[in-house]
Order: C-alpha cells, then sequence, then structure tokens
C-alpha cells in the first residue's frame, strides 16, 4: 500500500505541475529552461561513454526483467506486489522524464530567445520565402560530394554527429540562448530500422540526455535530423521550435553538408506549405529552373522519397495517432502538424533578412 500511494502522490505532482506550468509559465520561465538544459547536459556526459544509444538497450533489458519477474511473481502468488512495483518504478520515472525536460513545452517560444517576430503570412511572403530557400539550396547543392550520376553520396554518419554537436557551440555565439549540451548525436544500436517502418527518423530520450537517429536515414536530410534531435537537448520541446533551431544550426555551421541540409530542408517545409495552400504555384516555383544546381536540389528530394517509400508501413498510422497524442497532451495544440509550423519561423526569418 505505501509503494501505491507514493506512486500516486508522484503520478499527481506531474499532473499538478502540467497544470501549474501551462496556468503560469512566466513565473517559472526561463529558470526551469536553464535547470533543464544543465540536468539534460548532466545526463548526456553520464551516457557519452559510447556513440550508440544506451537508452533502448536499457528497456530491453527492464522488459525481459519484467517478463522474468512477473513469471516468478504468478507462481509465487506476488502478482500484486510484483505490479506495485512496476507501477512504482513508472511512476518514478515519468516523474524524472515531467520535471526534468517535459515542462519545456510550456515555455516561452523561442522567437523571443532569437529576437524573431512571427506571425501570420500571406500567400505571396510563403512563396517568395520558398524561392529565398531553393536559391540558397541550389547555391550549395553543388558542394557536396556527389557521384557519377550526381546523387549526393552517403556521409559518415560518426563524422556528422560529433559535428552536429558542435555546432550549438558556433550557434551559442550569435544566440547565448543556446547552451545546453553539444556532446555528439547518437546513432540507434537496437531500434533503427524499426522506428523508419513507424515513419520515425529520430528521437530524443529526456530520461537518458540522448539524441539517437537510425542509421538510414535518407542522405541530404540526415545532418539537418540530427541537428533538430540536438536542439531538444536545448530544452526546445516544441517540434516546430527544435526544426527552426536545427535551420539555424545548420547554416550556422562551418560544414558545406550541414549548410546545404538546413537549406534543402528549410525549402522542403516551405514548399510542402506553399503546396497545401496553392499547389500550382508550388508546382510552378519547383519547375522554374532548369539550371544544374536546381535540378541537383530535385534530385535529392526524388531520391529521399525513395528511400521513405522502402519503409512505408501500417505502422506509420499508429506511431503518428501515438506522437500526435503526446503532442497534444503537453501543450501543443497542432499535434504532429506542429512539424510543419516551421514554416512560419522561416518566413519570418526570410522577411527580417530582407528589412
Amino acid at each position: 500500500m505505501k509503494k501505491l500511494l507514493i506512486s500516486l502522490s508522484l503520478f499527481i505532482l506531474d499532473i499538478s505541475a502540467m497544470f501549474i506550468f501551462k496556468r503560469y509559465p512566466d513565473f517559472f520561465f526561463p529558470g526551469y529552461r536553464t535547470f533543464s538544459q544543465k540536468w539534460i547536459a548532466f545526463l548526456s556526459s553520464v551516457f557519452a561513454i559510447v556513440p550508440f544509444s544506451l537508452w533502448d538497450i536499457i528497456a530491453l533489458i527492464l522488459f525481459i526483467i519484467l517478463i522474468i519477474t512477473l513469471v516468478s511473481a504468478i507462481r509465487k502468488r506476488h502478482f500484486f506486489k510484483w505490479l506495485n512495483n512496476v507501477f512504482l518504478i513508472i511512476s518514478i520515472l515519468c516523474f524524472v522524464a515531467v520535471y526534468g525536460w517535459l515542462l519545456n513545452h510550456y515555455g516561452p517560444p523561442l522567437s523571443e530567445q532569437v529576437d524573431l517576430e512571427v506571425s501570420l503570412y500571406s500567400h505571396d511572403q510563403l512563396l517568395d520565402a520558398t524561392a529565398y530557400y531553393f536559391d540558397m539550396a541550389a547555391k550549395y547543392s553543388e558542394e557536396i560530394v556527389r557521384d557519377e550520376e550526381k546523387h549526393a553520396v552517403k556521409m559518415d554518419f560518426d563524422e556528422l554527429a560529433i559535428t552536429a554537436g558542435h555546432n550549438y557551440e558556433l550557434l551559442k555565439e550569435k544566440y547565448p540562448f543556446f547552451k545546453g549540451s553539444t556532446r555528439r548525436v547518437k546513432r540507434f544500436s537496437l531500434l533503427g530500422d524499426y522506428l523508419l517502418y513507424n515513419g520515425i527518423i529520430g528521437m530524443f530520450m529526456p530520461l537518458s540526455g540522448e539524441a539517437s537517429l537510425p542509421l538510414h536515414v535518407p542522405t541530404v536530410p540526415l545532418p539537418y535530423t540530427m541537428c533538430h534531435e540536438a536542439a531538444h537537448r536545448q530544452g526546445l520541446a516544441g517540434e516546430d521550435e527544435a526544426n527552426f533551431a536545427a535551420f539555424l544550426a545548420c547554416i550556422s555551421s562551418d560544414d558545406v553538408r550541414f549548410i546545404y541540409s538546413g537549406y534543402y530542408s528549410a525549402f522542403s517545409y516551405c514548399l510542402s506549405s506553399l503546396y497545401k495552400v496553392k499547389p500550382e504555384s508550388a508546382m510552378t516555383l519547383l519547375e522554374s529552373h532548369e539550371e544544374l544546381p536546381y535540378l541537383l536540389v530535385r534530385l535529392d528530394r526524388s531520391d529521399t522519397a525513395k528511400q521513405y517509400q522502402k519503409y512505408e508501413s501500417p505502422l506509420q498510422d499508429i506511431s503518428d495517432q501515438i506522437n500526435d497524442t503526446y503532442l497534444k497532451t503537453f501543450n501543443e495544440e497542432n499535434g504532429i502538424e506542429s512539424y510543419g509550423l516551421v514554416s512560419d519561423y522561416l518566413i519570418a526569418y526570410y522577411l527580417e533578412l530582407k528589412k
């Protein structure tokens, strides 16, 4: 009974914190975010002993232990005692995750930290921004390594993983807000392709501070995706904000692979938003240039789509529903649609450049 009461108390504390942080965010921020950045940086340093993710290995071990102890508990008729222990462990892990990072969902928008005014934009502004990012992607498209048929050559994962973390050190010089962990991004040790079949190309684990990706993320979006997952270690819980932080980290890099990936991804997000509003404008823009640099961007989009198609499965719908529910639970009203809202940030950034 004592363990059950402790478990219930921890869950009540979690729910209470979510309610209070949502109602009074100004009271807790930026103090909580600074604490969270330091906490995640500590966890990242502890788990940095290997270049691959540890949390999924630990999760598998715990699952095996769970099954073994369940069988033993049933045999000895201690099922409810076993259930209390499991409930207690889950409540402790949830408590650590919520208070250590998840409450960042209620923090002030990234736009305030980078002094950027984000609002609603017109079709023409979206079109102009999309054209700008298309131009910038084309500018760097010839600078990455390509094969004889002009396809982007697969990049070294571990080398990129180190650079992705380092990019936030460079970004911090311009925006002091980015003072979280700059440790390497990790490759998944067990989940890998399974996550890709679920439509997941990266994951941040707040219980270990690990930002991890499968090895087979498509070549050109890979550097950007690494920076996206690393952005969560900066206390950015919103997916649109992590996307924009990834863009800033990429274009602040001294590695052209990241610069191109950043502009390529910005163009892809804006083009997708433009297509939803006015499909004909999006297709006209996409086909408006026949010069080699622009053709390379279009080739990379085609190659990326083909690689993702290999992993299409019914599991993606289930995964999307779970992710959508999680995001909406933690104050992200748009759910999985929030990923695409980065286009508002990108338009604001473009308009700021024009001033």
